[in-house]
């Protein structure tokens, strides 16, 4: 390696123990902020509370204001009719922003739902923001057994490092909806919707709901064979009201919200209009990552029933880091994998002169930089009309758009980049042609258009609820992969969007349209049983076109074009049968059998979709051949909800849930030669390569010792095998028996929650153990346990005037600044794997209050 490439190394060596270091002044400096906040809170009680006069008056008011003993713990809930929002026991009321306030029953972020036949379980508003203001909603979904999450930031915002698994099922085949509207299978780069935390800001989520053996029959969705998971937004607030929060911390965060309600006005109606900005710098690199987003609300209740009017605007950019290359018997794979940006001289320095990187460094050369861009636009009008005493008949209409695009500005030299270029620009110097800098800018250009239809009439007829639906959709996407020169006086940043393309290296275009209908029945036989019964139909009718064919050899396999055509695939009979019965006042018995669907991928020109595969002829084969991912889902399980009177111990709550699943027919994208970051893009062979054998066990429970003091636990049990081996064109993979990859064995997750003096602690573990890293299992990456701090209250000192309910939130991610790999990137069946490392502590204080 030569000195120059290792002056950047030393210096981001550098940068990261200065910003660990000043994280930790961040952190130690403002513990002392909730001290301080408690101490004058304790203060006042005791002045409250000086004599019997004061003590009375007192009483009623410190009823309503104790603290909310959130323990990220199951407390038996109610849902609504089928297929509905949930109704939640136990829980506050919807406000639509976060209170320090409580109701005097157990209070708990999971709650159970009873009324399902299946394992759902849900978070609310509050809870998922003491985890950190501004999370994902699919991260908050870390506490709950069965959930293995991953993300490089702590909010769980960046995509482009993302892993999730539930139950040994990997993300992409989840379902997703928000307020009923699907967002598509949340693939990276996406081309069927868009992921929650883009589709409404995070601090007006209302509740996310799991369910993680099989979703409802009506979510909408083409790709959830392993759960869904249901984001719902929250409803404008009765009063008046502008509240206004700021998060400040490590690397340089800053997050302002502000939300305005209008209160009731006219019949019924009632709105709010809120915004974000978010920034913050990534811990291991010099990138801002963040953005801004809108979102509006209108609903309008009446006897009739209920108008929601609801619209998102969502525009961030995100500098991403590379994933770091591990191979059989390396010992010097570098911890990060860092861009070199802002620094220019530094990237010039990196290369040769003619271009290549540093011999050392392999396959983990550093880029200049890359980065993600995505604008979306997403607005729906829902009616729930009230048609008579016991039914309503819901409709909905929605819209979204999306401008994507991924960028990555690196070396010429690399991943067989040079005879990419040659093929366009034959005998000539390719430095020169691409701005003389040694680098080239690629892009991969998305855009959504879909707009749909939800229409769902619910009846009651004595012991019988009945549900039936459609969904509909048009979704027209496109990708298209571009190269672009990086000039040398003039180089560009991951904060714009290149322009004057040098290649078109292929150009697609997808129309697909989506029909699903369902039809269910809740049998209540008697008092104390209900039977669940029912099926969805799932057709999908999909069609690529490409406007832009690549040359000769741009594309794997030296195939001349990508495949056009259309596949038509319908499911008619996908049916559910469940069944819960309640053994008495405090325990319910649940089974559950499902049959559930994965629909193609509708992508062009990468990913495991059958319009990138590498020839026509390919693709002819795979639409007479390959047949869409299936599951059964077999689930049975036990809730319980109990007082005590134990000593300490007042009340236990929890739920043990065993399942197991057939799923058939996995897809799987197959080369002799795998790559796992492939550049040049089309696939080979996608074909079915077998089954899959999963079973499992979850339980969780939460232990309430009176007011003061809450342990929520939850231990997870998967195992999820292939059953059989496949061969790749040139030998025969042996993964029969293998344990899928990516997705860990055990897990356990803890929440202790501590209150004193209107303050709340909250210590959160979270251990994920070993997880295999190739389809033999032959590598594999170390479990990890990482623990985090939540402390906060109310900061009545500053209330009064026009503020009101002010309080802070004080949150400290790691806390023990852990270091390891964090989530693996799956890709080979042997040999190779890649991974994002664990980010360092970090801090954040967060003030709030209303107005």
């Amino acid at each position: 390696m030569t000195s120059a490439s290792r002056a950047p190394r030393a210096n981001a060596a550098q940068g990261i123990a200065l910003a660990s270091t000043l994280t930790s002044a961040i952190c130690l400096a403002t513990l002392g902020f909730p001290m301080m906040a408690m101490a004058a809170n304790v203060a006042a009680a005791v002045v409250a509370m000086a004599s019997p006069e004061a003590a009375m008056a007192a009483a009623p008011t410190l009823a309503s204001a104790t603290p909310v003993m959130a323990s990220t713990a199951p407390v038996l809930a109610a849902a609504g009719m089928l297929g509905g929002a949930p109704e939640l026991a136990y829980a506050a009321p919807d406000t639509g922003a976060d209170t320090a306030g409580a109701i005097v029953a157990p209070m708990a972020t999971v709650q159970i739902s009873t009324r399902k036949s299946r394992s759902s379980v849900a978070l609310g508003n509050s809870d998922m923001q003491k985890i950190l203001p501004g999370i994902n909603p699919l991260k908050a979904l870390q506490t709950l057994p069965g959930v293995s999450f991953q993300t490089a930031d702590p909010w769980g915002n960046n995509e482009q490092n993302l892993s999730l698994f539930v139950h040994g099922f990997s993300g992409q085949q989840l379902g997703y909806t928000m307020d009923g509207v699907p967002l598509g299978d949340q693939q990276y780069g996406n081309y069927n919707g868009l992921s929650p935390q883009r589709a409404v800001i995070s601090e007006n989520v209302r509740s996310v709901i799991l369910s993680s053996g099989a979703g409802d029959l009506a979510t909408a969705s083409t790709s959830n064979l392993g759960g869904t998971i249901e984001t719902f937004s929250s409803d404008p607030l009765a009063a008046r009201n502008f509240s206004l929060q700021q998060t400040v911390g490590s690397y340089k965060t800053s997050r302002t919200v502000a939300r305005y309600d209008t209160g009731r006005f006219g019949e019924g109606s009632s709105a709010y209009l809120s915004a974000v900005h978010h920034e913050a710098r990534a811990w291991d690199f010099r990138g801002r990552q963040g953005g801004d987003q809108i979102n509006a609300k209108f609903v309008n209740q009446s006897n009739a029933g209920k108008l929601s009017a609801y619209f998102n605007y969502s525009d961030k950019i995100e500098p991403n880091e590379d994933s770091t290359v591990h191979v059989a018997g390396e010992k010097s794979a570098p911890y990060t994998r860092p861009f070199l940006y802002p620094d220019f001289n530094a990237a010039l320095n990196y290369l040769s002169p003619t271009g290549a990187t540093p011999a050392a460094d392999g396959n983990n050369y550093r880029n200049y930089y890359s980065d993600a861009q995505r604008t979306d636009y997403l607005a729906y009008l829902k009616y729930d009309a009230n048609v008579g005493e016991s039914s309503t008949w819901s409709n909905q209409v929605y819209f979204h758009n999306d401008d994507g695009v991924g960028v990555v500005a690196g070396p010429i030299g690399v991943a067989g980049l040079p005879a990419l270029f040659g093929i366009y620009y034959p005998n000539q110097n390719l430095k020169q042609v691409f701005g003389n800098s040694g680098y080239a800018t690629r892009t991969t250009e998305y855009m959504i258009k879909r707009a749909g239809l939800l229409s769902t009439l619910r009846m009651e007829f004595g012991d019988h609820q009945v549900q039936g639906g459609i969904w509909l959709e048009r979704n027209r996407s496109s990708a298209y992969r571009r190269w672009y020169a990086l000039d040398v006086n003039n180089p560009s940043s991951p904060y714009e969007r290149p322009v004057y393309p040098l290649i078109t290296q292929y150009g697609s275009e997808i129309d697909n349209k989506v029909v699903q209908l369902h039809l269910q029945d809740e049998w209540k036989i008697r008092p104390d049983l209900a039977l669940q019964a029912g099926f969805k139909s799932s057709l999908q009718f999909g069609e690529g076109l490409f406007p832009v064919q690549p040359a000769k050899g741009a594309i794997a396999n030296g195939s001349l074009a990508l495949p056009e055509g259309e596949i038509i695939t319908k499911k008619w009979f996908l049916p559910q049968l469940g069944a819960r019965w309640d053994l008495g006042a405090h325990e319910q018995v649940f089974v559950n059998v499902q049959k559930n669907m994965r629909q193609f991928v509708t992508y062009g020109g990468g990913g495991a979709s059958p319009w990138s595969l590498a020839s026509q002829p390919a693709f002819e084969l795979f639409k007479s051949s390959a047949r869409p991912e299936t599951s059964v889902t077999y689930e049975a399980g036990l809730r319980s909800n109990r007082q005590l009177s134990l000593g300490p111990l007042s009340a236990l709550e929890g739920q043990v849930n065993i399942y197991h699943v057939d799923f058939k027919d996995r897809l799987l994208q197959i080369s002799p030669t795998p790559v796992l970051l492939s550049i040049i893009g089309g696939n080979p062979v996608l074909a079915n390569v077998g089954s899959v054998k999963t079973n499992g066990i979850d339980l969780s429970g939460t232990a309430h010792f009176g007011r003061m003091f809450t342990f929520y636990n939850a231990l997870s049990y998967n195992r999820s095998t292939y059953s059989d081996n496949y061969s790749n064109g040139a030998a025969l993979v042996p993964t029969a028996g293998k344990a899928v990859p990516g997705s860990p064995e055990w897990m356990n997750k803890f929440v202790a929650t501590l209150t004193v003096a209107n303050t709340e602690f909250q210590l959160i573990g979270d251990y994920v153990g070993k997880r295999y890293a190739t389809y033999t299992n032959d590598l594999s990456v170390p479990g990890y346990f990482l623990m985090s701090l939540g402390i906060s209250g109310k900061l009545d000192m500053l209330n009064g005037g026009i503020i009101k309910n002010a309080r802070y939130r004080l949150n400290v991610s790691n806390l023990a600044n852990r270091e390891g790999s964090l989530n693996v990137v799956v890709g080979a069946a042997d040999k190779t794997y890649n991974t994002f490392p664990i980010a360092p502590r970090q801090g954040f204080l967060t003030l709030m209050a209303d107005f």
